[in-house]
């Protein structure tokens, strides 16, 4: 990353690698020692670090990226979650304070307040007063032990909605927007008549992230967007143009960025296992598998399967049955997928894959995780060339 251009990581973890639901407040070691060995390594190399914390205590938003097995976003609805997530930020604000690596704290990713239990869409108003109430009181937390380091906050629905923010009542914040859009994911060909540079920009300009920046004149991080480039092999080179496109856009608003991700099994990272690499054969089938019953149902540029056809069947007999024009085939559909798909499908496929390790020893089970060191893995060419075209003008 260093080489070609980088200058900062950001640094994704799970409360759980530093708490226990068990035993709340009681904090592992390990975790922050872990922690603090990847903030070394960027310091080592002359990289900056972001804390992001991934998941939160009672999870922030109903996603699997949030860690949540329950399609519940309890963390707005318990006090209990939420001074827990506060009493860790302290923690990590103790361990890192005065640590030139880090340039920041990513207090709290994709937030999403105002999805209710049980709402359709997963899109609920953002619940305005209560984000802005615990973004002034983990500002204020994080300030009292560590007065120097940027605190970051997300807009809400998925770092998406700014509207209702207050104006900026701390100083060294940085507002952060996630930015993924439709021409970067596809299906289609890019550039098109409707998809371009301009569609690019009018659409940056659009988002809340960006006018927000511009009306209060803050600094934005678009932190997380990419596009993915396990669908069609004939559509990589679209999807590319369009990350070229929009990185430019960014760069010539003046808005920070990083992209997701960079390493995974060969989605969206600029760095991907080897397909004959021994933890892909192994768990081969437990991918396939995946795919085929789209517990990855955010993949929505893959083609479709019986079992995505059979959810939609299943979302139009409701409606047509229910009769009620506020329900719409939509929201039954992605409420159904992420319920049944990504949430107990999900769950269900980690027991097969969970066997796929039983009985190893530490030896072998380190010799198959040798398959994600660089050294074994593959630069995706496309990718590369686009981020450190851009990352090498700075």
């Amino acid at each position: 990353m260093k080489v070609q251009g980088a200058t900062v990581v950001r640094l994704s973890v799970n409360y759980r690698h530093f708490e226990r639901d068990t035993e709340p407040f009681t904090y592992l070691e390990s975790g922050f020692a872990r922690l603090e060995q990847a903030v070394g390594w960027c310091a080592k190399h002359g990289l900056y670090a972001i804390l992001d914390m991934h998941a939160v205590q009672g999870n922030q938003n109903t996603d699997w990226h949030s860690d949540n097995a329950t399609r519940h976003a309890l963390f707005w609805q318990h006090p209990h979650f939420q001074d827990r997530w506060v009493a860790l930020w302290e923690a990590l604000a103790e361990r890192f304070k005065g640590n030139a690596a880090v340039a920041g704290y990513n207090v709290m990713n994709e937030p999403a307040s105002g999805n209710p239990r049980g709402r359709l869409n997963g899109m609920g108003e953002p619940k305005w007063d209560q984000i802005n109430a615990l973004y002034r009181r983990i500002v204020s937390a994080i300030r009292a032990i560590d007065p120097d380091h940027i605190i970051i906050l997300e807009g809400d629905n998925y770092s998406s909605r700014f509207a209702g923010f207050e104006a900026p009542f701390a100083d060294n914040l940085l507002y952060s927007s996630h930015n993924y859009t439709r021409p970067g994911f596809g299906p289609g060909p890019y550039p098109t008549g409707e998809w371009n540079r301009a569609w690019q920009e009018a659409n940056l300009l659009a988002h809340e992230g960006t006018q927000f920046m511009q009306k209060y004149n803050v600094p934005l991080w678009a932190g997380e967007f990419g596009s993915p480039y396990n669908g069609a092999a004939a559509e990589i080179p679209d999807r590319m143009r369009a990350l070229d496109d929009q990185i430019g856009v960014f760069e010539q608003y003046g808005i920070h960025w990083t992209t997701w991700t960079y390493k995974d099994v060969g989605v969206m990272g600029w760095v991907y296992l080897h397909p004959e690499s021994e933890y892909i054969q192994r768990t081969k089938h437990s991918l396939e598998t995946k795919i085929l019953l789209n517990s990855d149902f955010w993949m929505g540029w893959l083609p479709t399967t019986p079992a995505k056809d059979l959810v939609h069947t299943l979302a139009h007999e409701i409606v047509e049955t229910v009769g009620d024009e506020d329900i719409t085939v939509a929201g039954i559909e992605r409420y159904l997928t992420q319920a049944t798909m990504a949430t107990y499908i999900g769950a269900l496929l980690q027991i097969p894959y969970a066997k796929l390790f039983k009985g190893l020893s530490e030896a072998e089970l380190d010799r198959i995780l040798q398959s994600f060191a660089f050294k074994n893995c593959i630069v995706h060419p496309q990718l590369d060339a686009v981020m450190t075209r851009h990352m090498n003008r700075r």
